[in-house]
Protein backbone atom coordinates (compact mmCIF):
# COMPACT_ATOMS: atom_id res chain seq x y z
CA UNK A 1 0.00 0.00 0.00
CA UNK A 2 1.13 3.39 -0.92
CA UNK A 3 -0.23 6.75 -0.60
CA UNK A 4 0.52 10.55 -0.31
CA UNK A 5 -1.02 13.67 0.35
CA UNK A 6 0.30 17.10 -0.57
CA UNK A 7 1.72 18.47 2.23
CA UNK A 8 1.93 21.79 4.94
CA UNK A 9 5.03 22.43 3.70
CA UNK A 10 5.07 24.63 0.83
CA UNK A 11 6.23 22.17 -2.39
CA UNK A 12 6.48 19.03 -0.10
CA UNK A 13 4.87 15.74 -0.33
CA UNK A 14 3.89 13.30 2.56
CA UNK A 15 3.90 9.66 1.84
CA UNK A 16 3.59 6.36 3.36
CA UNK A 17 4.01 2.83 2.38
CA UNK A 18 2.85 -0.53 4.69
CA UNK A 19 0.48 0.02 7.32
CA UNK A 20 2.14 0.59 11.11
CA UNK A 21 -0.84 -1.16 12.47
CA UNK A 22 -1.38 -4.18 9.88
CA UNK A 23 2.02 -5.71 10.34
CA UNK A 24 2.67 -5.21 6.14
CA UNK A 25 5.00 -7.65 4.51
CA UNK A 26 7.46 -6.84 2.37
CA UNK A 27 4.84 -6.61 -0.93
CA UNK A 28 2.72 -3.94 0.87
CA UNK A 29 5.80 -1.97 1.62
CA UNK A 30 7.55 -2.27 -1.90
CA UNK A 31 4.31 -1.55 -3.71
CA UNK A 32 5.34 -5.08 -5.04
CA UNK A 33 6.66 -8.06 -4.81
CA UNK A 34 9.24 -8.98 -2.38
CA UNK A 35 11.05 -10.65 -6.22
CA UNK A 36 9.98 -7.84 -8.15
CA UNK A 37 10.03 -4.10 -5.79
CA UNK A 38 8.82 -0.99 -7.73
CA UNK A 39 12.24 0.87 -8.29
CA UNK A 40 12.43 4.60 -7.01
CA UNK A 41 12.91 6.77 -9.48
CA UNK A 42 15.18 10.05 -10.10
CA UNK A 43 13.63 13.10 -9.54
CA UNK A 44 15.21 15.81 -8.28
CA UNK A 45 13.67 15.33 -4.53
CA UNK A 46 15.68 14.44 -1.50
CA UNK A 47 12.96 12.87 1.02
CA UNK A 48 13.21 12.67 4.96
CA UNK A 49 12.59 9.40 6.32
CA UNK A 50 11.09 7.48 9.61
CA UNK A 51 11.06 3.83 10.13
CA UNK A 52 9.63 4.44 13.65
CA UNK A 53 12.92 4.72 15.86
CA UNK A 54 15.11 6.43 12.99
CA UNK A 55 15.19 9.11 10.82
CA UNK A 56 17.05 8.90 7.62
CA UNK A 57 17.62 11.28 4.59
CA UNK A 58 17.31 10.14 1.00
CA UNK A 59 19.49 12.40 -1.33
CA UNK A 60 19.08 12.94 -4.56
CA UNK A 61 19.39 9.59 -6.95
CA UNK A 62 20.93 9.75 -10.34
CA UNK A 63 19.53 6.64 -10.89
CA UNK A 64 16.90 4.11 -9.95
CA UNK A 65 16.71 2.97 -6.00
CA UNK A 66 15.20 -0.47 -5.16
CA UNK A 67 13.55 -0.07 -2.18
CA UNK A 68 14.74 -3.71 -0.60
CA UNK A 69 18.23 -2.26 -0.65
CA UNK A 70 19.52 -4.77 2.82
CA UNK A 71 21.22 -1.78 4.27
CA UNK A 72 18.49 1.25 3.07
CA UNK A 73 16.37 2.49 5.54
CA UNK A 74 13.57 0.32 4.29
CA UNK A 75 15.63 -3.15 4.22
CA UNK A 76 14.45 -6.25 5.46
CA UNK A 77 15.56 -5.32 8.88
CA UNK A 78 13.36 -2.62 9.40
CA UNK A 79 9.73 -2.25 9.81
CA UNK A 80 7.10 -3.14 7.45
CA UNK A 81 6.36 0.30 7.25
CA UNK A 82 7.57 3.35 5.98
CA UNK A 83 6.86 7.22 5.71
CA UNK A 84 8.42 10.15 4.13
CA UNK A 85 7.98 14.06 3.32
CA UNK A 86 9.20 14.65 -0.38
CA UNK A 87 11.10 17.94 -0.72
CA UNK A 88 10.18 20.05 -3.74
CA UNK A 89 13.95 19.97 -6.04
CA UNK A 90 16.61 22.58 -4.07
CA UNK A 91 14.61 23.05 -0.81
CA UNK A 92 15.86 20.34 1.45
CA UNK A 93 19.86 21.30 1.25
CA UNK A 94 19.06 24.34 3.33
CA UNK A 95 16.39 22.92 5.81
CA UNK A 96 18.75 19.94 6.61
CA UNK A 97 21.80 22.30 6.73
CA UNK A 98 24.32 19.81 3.88
CA UNK A 99 24.85 20.33 0.07
CA UNK A 100 22.80 18.00 -2.01
CA UNK A 101 25.48 16.32 -3.90
CA UNK A 102 27.19 15.56 -0.61
CA UNK A 103 24.11 13.50 -0.27
CA UNK A 104 23.56 11.94 -3.81
CA UNK A 105 22.41 8.36 -4.17
CA UNK A 106 23.14 7.54 -0.49
CA UNK A 107 20.17 6.94 2.39
CA UNK A 108 21.77 8.02 5.26
CA UNK A 109 21.23 8.39 9.11
CA UNK A 110 20.41 12.22 10.44
CA UNK A 111 22.32 11.28 13.36
CA UNK A 112 25.50 11.18 10.34
CA UNK A 113 24.35 14.60 9.25
CA UNK A 114 23.78 16.40 12.47
CA UNK A 115 24.86 16.46 15.98
CA UNK A 116 23.88 13.32 17.85
CA UNK A 117 21.53 15.59 20.74
CA UNK A 118 20.03 17.26 17.42
CA UNK A 119 19.27 14.22 15.98
CA UNK A 120 17.43 12.75 19.09
CA UNK A 121 15.41 15.68 19.38
CA UNK A 122 13.73 15.56 16.09
CA UNK A 123 13.60 11.98 16.43
CA UNK A 124 11.70 12.59 20.05
CA UNK A 125 9.39 15.55 18.30
CA UNK A 126 8.86 12.85 15.65
CA UNK A 127 7.62 10.19 17.65
CA UNK A 128 5.82 12.40 20.14
CA UNK A 129 3.90 13.85 17.14
CA UNK A 130 2.97 10.22 15.85
CA UNK A 131 1.64 9.31 19.57
CA UNK A 132 -0.68 12.39 19.88
CA UNK A 133 -2.07 12.29 16.00
CA UNK A 134 -1.82 8.18 15.43
CA UNK A 135 -0.35 8.86 12.38
CA UNK A 136 3.17 8.52 11.74
CA UNK A 137 2.96 10.43 8.36
CA UNK A 138 1.65 13.42 10.16
CA UNK A 139 3.94 12.78 12.90
CA UNK A 140 7.14 13.41 10.52
CA UNK A 141 5.46 16.12 8.77
CA UNK A 142 5.49 18.13 12.23
CA UNK A 143 9.32 17.29 12.45
CA UNK A 144 9.32 18.76 8.88
CA UNK A 145 7.56 21.52 9.80
CA UNK A 146 9.90 22.41 12.64
CA UNK A 147 13.21 22.11 10.98
CA UNK A 148 11.65 24.76 8.32
CA UNK A 149 10.82 26.89 10.71
CA UNK A 150 14.02 27.33 11.20
CA UNK A 151 15.65 27.44 8.05
CA UNK A 152 16.07 29.88 5.04
CA UNK A 153 12.79 30.33 2.68
CA UNK A 154 13.68 28.33 -0.63
CA UNK A 155 15.49 30.46 -3.06
CA UNK A 156 13.04 31.76 -5.39
CA UNK A 157 16.16 31.37 -8.48
CA UNK A 158 16.33 28.01 -7.98
CA UNK A 159 12.22 27.69 -8.30
CA UNK A 160 12.72 29.26 -11.51
CA UNK A 161 15.41 27.16 -12.38
CA UNK A 162 13.17 24.00 -11.98
CA UNK A 163 10.67 25.29 -13.71
CA UNK A 164 12.44 26.49 -16.29
CA UNK A 165 14.06 23.10 -16.74
CA UNK A 166 10.58 21.21 -16.49
CA UNK A 167 8.94 23.39 -19.04
CA UNK A 168 11.97 21.84 -21.26
CA UNK A 169 13.38 25.22 -21.84
CA UNK A 170 17.39 24.89 -22.64
CA UNK A 171 19.98 24.86 -19.86
CA UNK A 172 21.42 27.79 -21.28
CA UNK A 173 17.83 29.33 -21.65
CA UNK A 174 17.24 28.81 -18.20
CA UNK A 175 20.43 30.42 -16.82
CA UNK A 176 20.29 33.48 -18.94
CA UNK A 177 16.49 33.61 -17.80
CA UNK A 178 17.61 33.61 -14.07
CA UNK A 179 20.61 35.93 -14.32
CA UNK A 180 23.53 33.31 -13.86
CA UNK A 181 26.57 32.36 -16.25
CA UNK A 182 26.46 28.54 -17.13
CA UNK A 183 29.30 27.99 -14.25
CA UNK A 184 27.46 29.47 -11.52
CA UNK A 185 24.61 27.65 -12.33
CA UNK A 186 26.14 24.31 -12.28
CA UNK A 187 28.10 25.41 -8.86
CA UNK A 188 24.49 26.43 -7.35
CA UNK A 189 22.58 23.21 -9.00
CA UNK A 190 25.57 20.81 -7.50
CA UNK A 191 24.31 22.10 -3.73
CA UNK A 192 20.80 22.52 -4.23
CA UNK A 193 19.99 19.81 -6.62
CA UNK A 194 22.71 16.86 -5.99
CA UNK A 195 23.84 17.24 -9.76
CA UNK A 196 24.40 19.91 -12.82
CA UNK A 197 21.40 21.21 -14.50
CA UNK A 198 21.96 19.04 -17.35
CA UNK A 199 21.25 15.64 -15.08
CA UNK A 200 18.37 17.49 -13.79
CA UNK A 201 16.36 18.22 -16.85
CA UNK A 202 17.38 14.81 -18.42
CA UNK A 203 15.30 13.45 -14.75
CA UNK A 204 12.68 15.87 -15.12
CA UNK A 205 12.30 15.23 -18.97
CA UNK A 206 11.72 11.15 -18.11
CA UNK A 207 9.47 11.90 -15.35
CA UNK A 208 7.48 14.24 -17.68
CA UNK A 209 7.30 11.20 -20.47
CA UNK A 210 6.61 8.35 -18.01
CA UNK A 211 3.63 10.26 -16.13
CA UNK A 212 2.13 10.77 -20.29
CA UNK A 213 3.71 6.52 -20.46
CA UNK A 214 1.57 5.60 -17.03
CA UNK A 215 -1.73 7.49 -18.42
CA UNK A 216 -1.72 5.36 -21.38
CA UNK A 217 0.02 7.64 -23.93
CA UNK A 218 1.84 5.86 -27.06
CA UNK A 219 5.55 5.94 -26.39
CA UNK A 220 6.28 8.05 -29.33
CA UNK A 221 3.40 10.50 -28.72
CA UNK A 222 4.80 10.37 -24.95
CA UNK A 223 8.75 11.21 -25.38
CA UNK A 224 7.84 13.94 -28.17
CA UNK A 225 5.36 15.36 -25.39
CA UNK A 226 8.04 15.34 -22.84
CA UNK A 227 10.77 17.00 -25.03
CA UNK A 228 12.55 14.00 -26.04
CA UNK A 229 13.67 13.67 -29.96
CA UNK A 230 11.60 10.44 -30.51
CA UNK A 231 10.55 7.33 -28.74
CA UNK A 232 14.39 5.46 -29.60
CA UNK A 233 15.59 8.35 -27.36
CA UNK A 234 13.14 8.07 -24.80
CA UNK A 235 13.79 4.22 -24.87
CA UNK A 236 17.72 4.77 -24.11
CA UNK A 237 16.57 7.13 -21.36
CA UNK A 238 14.31 4.79 -19.44
CA UNK A 239 17.20 2.47 -19.92
CA UNK A 240 20.13 5.03 -18.51
CA UNK A 241 18.13 6.10 -15.53
CA UNK A 242 15.84 3.11 -14.40
CA UNK A 243 17.63 0.67 -15.42
CA UNK A 244 14.50 -0.80 -17.33
CA UNK A 245 12.94 -0.73 -20.90
CA UNK A 246 10.29 1.27 -21.14
CA UNK A 247 7.89 -2.08 -21.43
CA UNK A 248 9.52 -3.36 -18.53
CA UNK A 249 9.09 -0.19 -16.52
CA UNK A 250 5.46 -0.20 -17.27
CA UNK A 251 4.73 -3.73 -16.19
CA UNK A 252 7.07 -2.67 -13.18
CA UNK A 253 4.01 0.05 -12.51
CA UNK A 254 0.87 -1.76 -13.21
CA UNK A 255 2.36 -4.38 -11.09
CA UNK A 256 3.20 -1.91 -8.42
CA UNK A 257 -0.17 0.02 -9.09
CA UNK A 258 -2.81 -2.21 -10.34
CA UNK A 259 -5.42 0.27 -9.53
CA UNK A 260 -3.34 3.20 -11.02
Amino acid sequence: MYEERVSRLDGAVVWRKGDPGSGADREDRNSGTAEDPYPVLPDGCMDLLWTGDRLFVAGPDTHAYLPESPDGPDGPDRPGWLVGVRFAPGTAPALLGVPAHELRDLRVDLADLWSPAKARALAGLTARATAATGDPAAGLEAAALRCAAGAPPPDPLLRAVVAGLDAGRPVAATADAVGLGARQLHRRSLDAFGYGPKTLARVLRLQRALELVRRGVPYGTAALAAGCADQAHLARETRALTGLTLGGYVRAYRRAFPTG
